[in-house]
């Protein structure tokens, strides 16, 4: 018997970002080119080679949970909770007994994988005896996606995804394809990142992947100008609930569009290096999965990092995976407003990539002042522009190789 193929349509968004804390505010932010970029606050960076990160602000984790289980949930899991939680509102859908089974929860992170050494200090220094029992549960990653799914009560497919960059574009396609098989009727996809740490900073920093712009800030992350060097580390979260056509149309819910399709590629070259054949291919496969044709993309949310590799790697890319239409199609980067959420980025650009299809407007690329030969196509520079968005590509490169690709379309029944 031939198994029933569900179409996947998004119902609702959430989002904690370095521009707003709710899928409206981050809208509002990419609308008007605000800036999330500043000096790190949440520990002295005066010794660090890097000082700069996109941080959410005004962040209280005791308005989306109870505060001890906020003491005890790690903060790339209280802004995967609290996203999930705003995207679960926004889509109208009360979880029940008769429901609960078939709801579940993709999320991608990093977990607390740069935040480890403060508890390897207390073992060094006081011993086995001292070590905080609940370093699993406040920091694996695996608690990104358990504990939104615990507060709600829902027990669908839980599961946790890091590709590097591309996991929060990965997390959406394994989401598509859950509910695509009827293993789900409804998921909370996206992804959350809360890496803005010393290590992540002083490591990244030494690798040559980060601005080191401390003394300007706010013109630090310039995707696509020739004068970039380099991203900006940002945290937070962005989720969208994805439901069966046939369970958003029964319940009569407000539908986005539709989550299309999704792909997926492997470099295979070099560990850092990024390889523009690899990821034409996760295009190239997204479109063949979406049913979509290069001529009919309207947007492309870039992955545009604001490294010299990635920015015109990227755009070699698009080329081979567009052809002609590489010149008409219009792309920018919402990095350069609020940092690379590396696991997460997929997520609040997911989200992006939906608002800018629902409000037919493109979100800029800000601090766009010299135009680089390598990267000359369309990048939307510095103001927001209306567009007949129909069709929207957001692309998620992982360092060290991994491609992921989605494709929204402006949903028709």
């Amino acid at each position: 018997m031939q198994r029933e193929i569900h179409r996947v349509v998004v119902t609702g968004l959430g989002a904690v970002t370095p521009i707003g804390n709710t899928a409206a505010e981050f809208w509002e932010g990419l609308r008007t080119g605000r800036n999330g970029i500043g000096r790190v606050t949440q520990f002295d960076p005066t010794d660090l080679i890097v000082q700069i990160a996109g941080e959410v602000k005004g962040w209280d984790p005791d308005a989306y949970l109870e505060r001890k289980v906020s003491r005890r949930t790690g903060r790339f899991a209280q802004f995967a909770h609290a996203a999930g939680v705003q995207a679960l509102a926004d889509a109208g859908l009360e979880v029940t007994e008769e429901n609960r089974d078939h709801i579940g929860v993709v999320m991608a992170t990093s977990g607390d994988t740069f935040n480890m050494g403060p508890e390897w200090e207390v073992y060094l220094e006081r011993g086995s005896r001292a070590v905080d029992p609940f370093i699993i549960t406040r920091m694996g990653q695996h608690m990104g996606s358990a504990r939104l799914a615990r507060q709600l009560g829902v027990r669908g497919p839980n599961t946790t995804i890091n590709t590097a960059c591309a996991s929060g574009t990965d997390a959406l396609g394994h989401a598509l394809n859950l509910i695509r098989l009827g293993q789900a009727r409804a998921l909370l996809a996206g992804g959350a990142e809360a890496m803005v740490t010393p290590l992540a900073l002083s490591s990244m920093g030494r690798l040559g992947a980060l601005s080191k712009n401390n003394d300007d800030p706010t013109h630090a992350s310039r995707p696509f100008d020739a004068n970039r060097d380099g991203f900006i580390l940002g945290e937070g979260a962005g989720v969208l609930m994805l439901e069966s056509e046939e369970s958003a149309l029964a319940r009569g819910a407000r539908i986005y569009c539709e989550l299309a399709g999704v792909g997926w590629s492997f470099d295979a070259t070099d560990d850092t290096a990024p390889d523009p054949e690899g990821q034409s291919l996760a295009m190239t496969r997204a479109m063949h999965d979406g049913g979509v044709t290069p001529g009919e993309i309207d947007y492309i949310n870039a992955h545009g990092t604001s490294t010299q590799y990635n920015d015109r790697t990227e755009t070699q890319a698009i080329k081979l995976a567009f052809g002609e239409a590489a010149r008409r199609v219009r792309l920018s980067s919402t990095k350069s407003m609020t940092g690379h959420l590396a696991a997460g980025a997929g997520g609040i650009e997911a989200v992006a990539s939906v608002l800018a299809l629902h409000h037919r407007t493109i979100p800029p690329t800000i601090n766009y002042e010299v135009p680089d030969p390598d990267c000359d196509l369309d990048v939307t520079p510095n103001v927001a522009q209306p567009a007949d968005i129909n069709v929207a590509l957001s692309n998620s490169f992982g360092l060290g190789g991994q491609n992921a690709t989605a494709i929204f379309r402006r949903y028709q029944g």
